[in-house]
């Protein structure tokens, strides 16, 4: 049987997508399934479904953000993902890194990428929507910053991020980080318990 097949839609800009990153690797190991990473421009998800962020649609209410706070710090403790940090500059415009994202899937370097700019957003708190910054960010991660960026700018690289948003949105997802098995969408980090049942049940179908 071959592996099951799980799209991981993601926008850096997420801290819970960075934390769903961190456990993907150990469901992997355990299930056999292969999650691909799919960049998507959060923001223009937010447009397509008529979305807000949490921080603005829960903005007056603190009780909510309270316990999405500690949702947070219960899901950290749970999986020993002591690096996290909240980054100080965020929200952050995530525009040139998802594109940095298209850029690198197309160079077959993407999951040093992801590694790099979400340790870079999650765990160094930098403004990776600062472009020195994110210059010498990938540069330090062993990563070609200037072949990267050029490519970003490419109009076939920009249709993809595009491409790759409006499929999340036909496909049901108003967020990240959102789960496809099939046509099959769960949303959030908490769901991923679920994903995980779903892909033993695909493999054991």
């Amino acid at each position: 049987m071959p592996p099951v097949h799980v799209k991981f839609l993601f926008d850096f800009g997420s801290p819970n997508a960075y934390l769903c990153h961190k456990v993907i690797p150990a469901i992997e190991a355990r299930t056999g399934a292969v999650f691909e990473y799919v960049p998507i421009l959060l923001g223009g998800l937010f447009k397509l479904s008529n979305n807000r962020s949490p921080g603005e649609a829960f903005a007056g209410i603190p009780n909510k953000q309270a316990y999405d706070r500690m949702e947070i710090t219960r899901f950290v403790a749970r999986h020993g993902l002591s690096k996290y940090r909240f980054n100080p500059h965020f929200p952050v415009n995530t525009l040139k890194i998802m594109r940095g994202a298209c850029a690198a899937q197309k160079f077959g370097c993407l999951p040093a990428y992801v590694d790099v700019v979400y340790a870079a957003m999650w765990e160094d708190g930098r403004n990776m929507d600062d472009l020195p910054t994110l210059t010498a960010t990938l540069d330090a991660g062993g990563l070609d910053s200037q072949a990267i960026l050029a490519l970003s700018q490419d109009p076939e690289v920009k249709a993809t991020l595009l491409a790759n948003t409006q499929s999340a949105h036909d496909h049901g997802a108003f967020g990240s980080p959102s789960f496809l098995i099939g046509r099959e969408l769960w949303f959030g980090k908490d769901r991923l318990g679920d994903v995980e049942e779903a892909i033993l049940a695909g493999a054991a179908s």
